[in-house]
């Protein structure tokens, strides 16, 4: 590998655990947050008269924690997947075959962001029932989980290309 190539990819690392550094904190403090509004909303109702906007703001919690957490495992390769036919390949094949797969994946995740924005834009006048706030704010979590994990993906393709294999922590088959 050229220093240029190797410079490129740390670059890109660095970029990636930037990301990783802001993401995973958020992750923690929304899991907290959900926790703590879900606790109100069991005890309001148990004890009290319930407090109304505690179902929606769980709900909204639970669908940016669900985003940004699978951000985190796209980027650590633990979502699921079936390799042994791939594991099988001889090693330039199967380095071909990796990069094939992490380009389709770039393209779905490329798309995914385009056509969530537009269904922001599309459902910008849409406000939820108890807090009023804008939709728009609840689905912004797609586009930008979408061109997070792109960005994953990015570096990934670029490591296949310059070095045959990515720096994402491989599991062995027990």
């Amino acid at each position: 590998m050229t220093p240029r190539a190797h410079s490129l990819i740390a670059g890109l690392r660095r970029v990636e655990r930037g990301l990783d550094a802001i993401i995973q904190p958020v992750v923690f403090m929304a899991m907290a947050a959900l926790i703590g509004v879900i606790t109100l909303q069991i005890i309001s109702r148990v004890l009290f008269t319930a407090v109304e906007w505690t179902e929606e703001v769980a709900r909204f919690l639970l669908v940016w924690l669900t985003f940004l957490a699978g951000t985190l495992a796209f980027q650590r390769g633990r979502h699921i997947a079936v390799t042994f036919a791939v594991d099988a390949l001889p090693a330039r094949l199967r380095q071909l075959a990796r990069l094939l797969a992490t380009l389709v994946v770039l393209a779905f995740l490329i798309a995914l962001a385009v056509i969530s924005v537009e269904y922001m834009q599309v459902q910008s006048f849409q406000k939820s029932a108890a807090l009023r706030v804008p939709m728009s704010y609840v689905y912004a979590v797609v586009p930008f989980c979408a061109a997070v994990m792109a960005w994953y993906a990015l570096v990934d393709a670029v490591e296949l290309i310059f070095t045959g294999d990515t720096h994402e922590p491989r599991e062995t088959p027990s």
